[in-house]
């Protein structure tokens, strides 16, 4: 996996953006309704986690809407309850994640350009920038020459000096979908399963 030198250190995710709000609980939870309990499904800002939370009582999540999750005293999520995946994610929560993820992107461009000035051979006759869709060999040798004469400072400064390349943020939001949706043994922007519980994560 590739984390940014800023994230080596860090094992929790400290907020969430809301994909979903589910006052009555999870539609599949069989228990009759009064004995749900409200969960909203988020994910997390810095590793892509998937979760679900227990809002804290009376507290309302609306769609996108940012919440700390971390350790510490939270406003509104009363504890983290488990993490999921893909393929529990609701309707309206499918609906919403590739525009989450590219609002993510967006507002931590550094993270992600990082990759492209770091990354590195998964075997000698395959790279981890070819991990990213639209890249092939021939712009992955471009990228590494480029980077190899100067850093690049920015998404624009990648696309200026490397013809062909496609919508930058466009190609991590696909990457990140994939990885989200299990679609590749490799993990380079979302947390691998842990064999631990969240909850045991996120006391």
């Amino acid at each position: 996996m590739i984390w940014g030198q800023n994230l080596v250190q860090k094992k929790f995710e400290d907020y969430g953006i809301v994909l979903d709000f589910l006052p009555q609980g999870h539609p599949n939870d069989s228990r009759p309704i009064h004995l749900r309990e409200p969960v909203a499904q988020i994910i997390g800002d810095t590793f892509f986690t998937l979760l679900e939370v227990v809002p804290k009582k009376g507290v309302k999540f609306e769609p996108q809407e940012k919440v700390f999750i971390g350790r510490g005293e939270r406003a509104k999520v009363n504890r983290v309850k488990r993490r999921i995946g893909y393929e529990e994610l609701t309707a309206a929560a499918k609906a919403e994640l590739s525009s989450v993820i590219q609002r993510l992107v967006n507002e931590s461009p550094g993270r992600f350009l990082e990759f492209f000035n770091t990354a590195g051979p998964i075997t000698t006759r395959f790279h981890q920038l070819e991990l990213i869709p639209g890249i092939g060999k021939k712009l992955m040798w471009t990228i590494i020459n480029e980077r190899e004469r100067a850093p690049f400072s920015s998404f624009e400064d990648l696309k200026n000096r490397v013809k062909g390349l496609g919508d930058i943020t466009t190609m991590i939001v696909e990457r990140i979908m994939k990885e989200l949706q299990g679609l590749d043994k490799y993990r380079i922007f979302v947390r691998p399963p842990s064999r631990r519980s969240e909850e045991e994560r996120y006391p």
